[in-house]
């Protein structure tokens, strides 16, 4: 037990019942599923609140998959250079508090309810406003966008790295203007919403590249390279693309993840210990040293060579690729469409040595369940069905019957409670050396196996 424990006491306890007061209200409101196609709504709260959204420069990220990872390491990267850092990612794993971090740690409970009962009259009035036009009142994510705004502001600090909700053009982080846009890679997701092809996601997603600003994106589909690099040279914004401007020159498997080497805007890295798996997590960081550099010096200035170093050593990216156990170990991954499946499973070839695998397997009914199983299914994995505590996962049956077309009936099997599948997984593991189990297929649900594990001590030595 930490000094922390012992030291922890009512006045903890109740800090942090103010905090899920405050996520209670937020979840009364409009999901983040349902975003509103609009920004008038947070701007007007933001103007009343004395514009916390220009408190400090800002670097937006948008794309599909690996977003949350680079931002995480772009974070890490600025810290480690001296700055003070405010971080807004999405979704949460366990508590919302994480999505709002200073300086790399998640907003206090104390702050973040202090911090909403200030601005909850603000609030308020946009929603009386809104309601009294005949709109909805302000959504979930806008209601946590403005709060973070206001949780930055406070700090303060000394730079925002702002990760979108969904999309970018009229996503509610949307009324900040980031002097660096950055792009992860583009797929096809939130159809109903983004557009069902590749172009027209990137398209909304562009919407994020304000006039004059500099551009940095991941290897792009022909399509959605084409969009972005319209859209930059219509706002007079430079644009580098990953392969171009900046590349992985070196990816090797290493203790605890990789070792890279990295070509940046400014000049080269090499040697840097990544302590994540994935060739792809080698890219998200290229893609992270590329925006920092283009913040600090407008791609002209060399990072030091400690800072690049300590940034990435200090670089984590929970729920992704993520060992929650061992003997027999379990792998956590947040892969919820099949681009994510399929850099799951080359990561998984590349990085762990099992024999046999079983997939421990939930997803959500707005993803493309079809994809992700014809992804995972090239592993030759067992897999068990479940359905995670989201009221919008799938059910286990419809899910295993999608599963089974894609990997054959004999390979599925439907154990209702997720608890129950994890142990069931973990002791078919146990059972003979070099097995594995991955949870994976939806954030949530992974976020679950984190909590479940944490509880039982699995991590422990």
């Amino acid at each position: 037990m930490t000094d922390e424990a012992f030291a922890a006491g009512p006045a903890d306890d109740d800090a942090r019942d103010a905090a899920d007061a405050v996520y209670a209200e937020l979840l009364d409101r409009v999901g983040e599923q349902a975003p509103e196609p609009r920004l008038g709504a947070t701007r007007r709260a933001v103007e009343l609140l004395g514009d916390p959204h220009r408190a400090a420069p800002v670097i937006h990220l948008t794309g599909t998959n690996g977003k949350t990872s680079t931002a995480r390491m772009i974070e890490s990267l600025l810290r480690a250079g001296g700055l003070r850092t405010g971080l807004l990612t999405s979704p949460h794993l366990e508590r919302f508090t994480e999505r709002i971090r200073i300086d790399g740690e998640p907003v206090a409970d104390a702050d973040v309810a202090r911090i909403w009962g200030e601005i909850e009259p603000y609030v308020g009035i946009v929603d009386a406003e809104l309601e009294s036009a005949g709109e909805a009142r302000l959504t979930f994510f806008e209601a946590l966008t403005v709060l973070a705004f206001a949780v930055f502001a406070d700090a303060p600090v000394d730079v925002v790295v702002l990760e979108v909700g969904m999309g970018g053009e009229w996503d509610s982080t949307n009324v900040a203007d980031g002097q660096v846009a950055v792009f992860s890679p583009i797929a096809l997701d939130h159809v109903a919403r983004l557009g069902s092809t590749v172009a027209e996601i990137a398209r909304t997603k562009a919407g994020i590249i304000k006039p004059g600003a500099a551009v940095v994106t991941a290897f792009q589909a022909p399509e959605a390279l084409e969009v972005l690099s319209e859209v930059a040279a219509r706002r007079e914004a430079t644009l580098e693309v990953e392969g171009g401007g900046f590349a992985v020159l070196d990816s090797q498997v290493a203790v605890g993840g990789q070792l890279i080497s990295v070509r940046g805007l400014a000049g080269e890295y090499r040697d840097l210990a990544l302590p994540l798996f994935g060739r792809h997590q080698a890219d998200n960081a290229a893609l992270a040293i590329a925006a920092v550099e283009s913040f600090l010096g407008g791609g002209t200035v060399r990072l030091a060579d400690e800072v690049v170093q300590g940034g990435l050593a200090g670089a984590t990216s929970p729920g992704r690729l993520q060992r929650i156990a061992s003997e027999p170990t379990v792998i956590v991954d947040a892969a919820h469409n099949p681009h994510g499946a399929e850099s799951l499973v080359a990561s998984l070839e590349e990085y762990f040595d099992f024999s046999e695998l079983v997939i421990v397997l939930s997803v959500l009914a707005d993803k493309d369940a079809a994809g992700i199983a014809r992804e995972l299914a090239r592993t030759g994995a067992q897999f068990l069905v479940t359905q995670g505590e989201s009221e919008r996962a799938v059910s286990a049956d419809r899910l295993a019957a999608v599963v089974a077309s894609a990997a054959g009936a004999d390979r599925v099997q439907v154990v209702d409670r997720f608890e129950e599948a994890l142990e069931s997984a973990r002791e078919w593991a146990g059972a003979a050396p070099g097995r594995g189990v991955v949870v994976t297929g939806s954030i949530t649900l992974v976020g679950e196996a984190i909590a479940y594990a944490r509880d039982r001590e699995w991590g422990r030595a």
